[in-house]
C-alpha cells in the first residue's frame, strides 16, 4: 500500500479525499452506509449564524453531465451544529466547517464562534453581500481581501480556507487577494452559474431561475483554475469540481492541489469517496508512487 497521508497547514490528513460542502450533510446519513472515518476529512454543509430554510422548490435539477442547484444554504444554524453534530463528527475524522454570511459582521461572528472547535474553517464567499447590492463577496479581489481579513482576525487557532468562485475575471488574482487577506489555504472551484429551461413550460427548471452548476462536466474548467491558482499563491490549494474517480483526483493533484473535495458524485454513488480512496491507493501502487503527496504540482507541460 502507498502512503496516502497529506499535510495541510501543519495538520495531517489520513488521505486527501474530503466530501465537499453541501453534498454530505454532517456525515450521519453516509455513516449508515459506510464508516466515514475512512475519509481524510468532512467539509460540512454551509453554516450560517441563524437557521435557514433555503430557497423554494424545485431547487435541484439535472442537466447533461451536470446538476444545477439553488438550495439557498438550508442549514440548522451554527449553534445547533455545535450542540448536535460537532463532537460526533470530530470522533470520526477531520472537520472543515463551511461558513457563510451576508455581511462582514456575519462572517466575523461565525468564525469567532467556531475558532478552536473545528480543524479548519472554509469561507464560502459566493454569498451575496447585502451592502453591495447583492454582489457576491468572491467576485472582486478587493472584497475577497476584505472578507478574508475580517474572518482571519477571528481565526486565532483554526486555519482559514477561502473557497473561490469561478465566476470571476481572474481566479488567480482573487486567490492572491485571499492570500493577502490572511488565508491559510484556498479551495476551488465553487459552482459555476447556469440555467436549465423546461421547453414545454417555457420556464426555468428551478424556482430560483438560475443556480450553481456542478458535476463531471465542469472538471476541465476546475482543473485549469486549480493549475492557475497553485502557481499564483504560496499557500496550499484544495481542488474540486467534477471528480468522479481516482484518476480525476490525480489530475487535480498534478495540477497543484494538496487535497481534493468530492461533491456531486456523492449523489450519483453514495460510496464514491471510499471508492476514490481505494482507487487512489491502487493508482499509486501501479505507478510506483510511494507517497501521494509527491503528486502535488507534478504536472509536466507539453
Amino acid at each position: 500500500m502507498s502512503n496516502l497521508q497529506v499535510t495541510l497547514c501543519g495538520k495531517t490528513f489520513k488521505n486527501p479525499v474530503i466530501p465537499a460542502s453541501g453534498t454530505f450533510g454532517f456525515g450521519r446519513e453516509y455513516d449508515e452506509i459506510y464508516d466515514i472515518s475512512v475519509l481524510g476529512g468532512v467539509c460540512t454543509k454551509g453554516l450560517t449564524l441563524e437557521p435557514r430554510a433555503g430557497n423554494p422548490v424545485p431547487r435541484i435539477a439535472e442537466s447533461r453531465g451536470v446538476i444545477l442547484n439553488a438550495v439557498g444554504l438550508q442549514n440548522p444554524g451554527v449553534e445547533r451544529f455545535i450542540a448536535e453534530d460537532l463532537e460526533w463528527l470530530k470522533g470520526k475524522t477531520r472537520v472543515i466547517a463551511n461558513v457563510a454570511g451576508s455581511s462582514l459582521d456575519d462572517y466575523a461572528k461565525i468564525c469567532a464562534r467556531l475558532d478552536g472547535l473545528v480543524d479548519f474553517i472554509e469561507l464560502n464567499i459566493s454569498c451575496p453581500n447585502v451592502k453591495c447590492g447583492g454582489m457576491a463577496f468572491g467576485i472582486k479581489p478587493e472584497s475577497v481581501r476584505e472578507v478574508t481579513a475580517a474572518a482571519k482576525r477571528e481565526c486565532k487557532r483554526t486555519p482559514l480556507v477561502v473557497k473561490l468562485s469561478p465566476n470571476v475575471e481572474s481566479i488567480a488574482n482573487n486567490a492572491r487577494a485571499a492570500e493577502e487577506g490572511g488565508a491559510d489555504c484556498v479551495s476551488l472551484i465553487n459552482t459555476l452559474t447556469g440555467m436549465a429551461i423546461d421547453v414545454e413550460r417555457r420556464k426555468p427548471v428551478i424556482a430560483n431561475n438560475t443556480g450553481g452548476v456542478s458535476g463531471a462536466g465542469v472538471k476541465p474548467v476546475a482543473v485549469r483554475m486549480v493549475y492557475e491558482v497553485s502557481r499564483a499563491v504560496s499557500i496550499p490549494v484544495i481542488g474540486m469540481g467534477g471528480i468522479t474517480c481516482a484518476e480525476d483526483a490525480v489530475e487535480f493533484l498534478l495540477a497543484g492541489a494538496t487535497a481534493v473535495q468530492v461533491g456531486t458524485q456523492n449523489f450519483t454513488d453514495t460510496l464514491a469517496c471510499p471508492k476514490i480512496i481505494a482507487g487512489l491507493d491502487a493508482w499509486c501502487e501501479n505507478h510506483g508512487v510511494k507517497n501521494v503527496a509527491e503528486l502535488t504540482g507534478g504536472l509536466q507541460l507539453n
